[in-house]
């Protein structure tokens, strides 16, 4: 097996979904998430080389999104204060419960990309059942570790968390119920990596504040976990089996995952982060305001409008080609970027070095991905080795108390620093 080649398509969806992640950071929430993580999901496929999932990109691609995107219900705010406190106690649960928090976004996105692709005619997912089971793990999770025990990760914070954490231990009992083993072995890679991601992001950011970097810190800890998340989900997909599906998707299935991911995921983003009243409280202390946020506003609506008409265009069909699946992933990819930067103020000649590093991420992956490569290991497996992923976490278990245990040394009390515990 030629190593260095997988590793580069492993490579593209983890600069994939890493830049989309630090672009979410500028839109937020659910609907910014979900627009990444359609992103990452895209590139997965586009790299993969499986012709039947070219026919599935529209299908994974919206899994991806709501998969990524539900944990954007978490409120995780606090639990990064946590990590930059002044004592091993807090700072080590600070970068714990990231790991928590990251291990759930990628659970959950990870998990439903997995049982897409392993959704075939001859064996499909039950969907209704599995979101029925996912919606009332949700909410018994919460009912009875919130409610009842009492167990709070970010008080007076909202503790989401817990509904995700329910929803995805239901969706890992589906899948083991299912002998669906290839689809927890995506799901679990990608929780182990975004969940090392968000802690490591996390301990950077504090590093990069106390060396007082000219640079927008958070946004390299939105990265990491998009980076290491997405590097975990294509590990897991290309190093597990799957059987080849000979027939695509009905054009219904395409074209409604498709109005989902250019249309309704768009508006949502829109009317949050880039409706005028919200512009202009964005802009209230720049010249002109009222001006530059209507211009803002309608630019990005026009350029929005246009995406959405051009592929809902241009993929109404049922089978597709790797060309198709470039088509879509760039132009997902660049239109988030442009709004990053209408966001911020581009209109006002204000750009900043986080976006311009986006276009470069941008740049390289679209040349990567040309490329010719394969994605697929030669050695592919769907058991399940718990033991290893054990062994797993209790390494990173380890390396997040080392991280904690130099944070905690190199600077003292900080900015937007919190402790869960009183220490005396």
């Amino acid at each position: 097996m030629n190593n260095k080649k997988q590793w580069i398509s492993i490579l593209v969806v983890a600069m994939s979904l890493a830049t989309a992640w630090a672009v979410r950071g500028q839109f937020g929430h659910e609907q910014g998430a979900a627009w990444a993580g359609a992103i990452g999901g895209l590139a997965l496929v586009l790299v993969s080389n499986r012709k039947d999932w070219y026919n599935k990109m529209i299908l994974v691609a919206l899994a991806s999104a709501i998969g990524w995107g539900v944990g954007g219900m978490i409120s995780y705010g606090v639990v990064v204060g946590y990590g930059r406190a002044d004592n091993f106690v807090n700072s080590f649960y600070g970068l714990a419960m990231l790991f928590v928090i990251g291990a759930l976004f990628g659970l959950l996105g990870g998990g439903l990309v997995g049982l897409t692709l392993d959704s075939t005619k001859k064996n499909r997912v039950k969907w209704g059942s599995l979101i029925a089971q996912m919606t009332a793990g949700g909410i018994i999770s919460y009912f009875f570790l919130v409610g009842q025990i009492g167990i709070k990760m970010t008080p007076p914070r909202s503790e989401a968390w817990a509904i995700c954490f329910g929803a995805g231990l239901a969706m890992l009992w589906y899948m083991a119920r299912e002998k669906r083993n290839s689809a927890i072995r995506v799901a679990i890679f990608a929780a182990l990596g975004s969940g090392f991601g968000f802690a490591f992001g996390n301990f950077l950011q504090i590093v990069g504040n106390v060396l007082e970097i000219n640079f927008n810190m958070w946004n390299v800890m939105e990265y990491s976990i998009g980076f290491f998340g997405g590097a975990g989900m294509a590990y897991g997909v290309f190093s597990s089996k799957w059987i080849v599906e000979e027939k695509a998707p009905k054009k219904w299935e395409n074209n409604i995952a498709l109005f989902l991911i250019v249309v309704f995921i768009p508006l949502i983003v829109f009317r949050e982060t880039l409706a005028f009243e919200y512009l202009f409280r964005n802009f209230k202390d720049l010249q002109n305001a009222e001006n530059l946020a209507k211009l803002s506003t309608i630019f990005s609506a026009i350029l929005m409008f246009v995406m959405a008409i051009f592929l809902l265009w241009k993929l109404n069909k049922t089978t597709f080609k790797k060309n198709n699946v470039m088509l879509i992933f760039m132009l997902l990819f660049s239109v988030y970027i442009v709004l990053s930067y209408t966001l911020k103020g581009l209109f006002a000649g204000i750009t900043h070095l986080n976006h311009h590093l986006y276009l470069v991420n941008l740049v390289v992956v679209f040349f990567l991905s040309r490329k010719e490569q394969p994605a697929i290991f030669e050695s592919i497996t769907d058991k399940l080795i718990v033991r290893r992923w054990f062994i797993y976490l209790a390494a990173i278990v380890l390396i997040l108390a080392i991280l904690a245990f130099i944070a905690v040394n190199i600077h003292g009390e900080i900015g937007g620093s919190h402790n869960r515990f009183p220490v005396n």
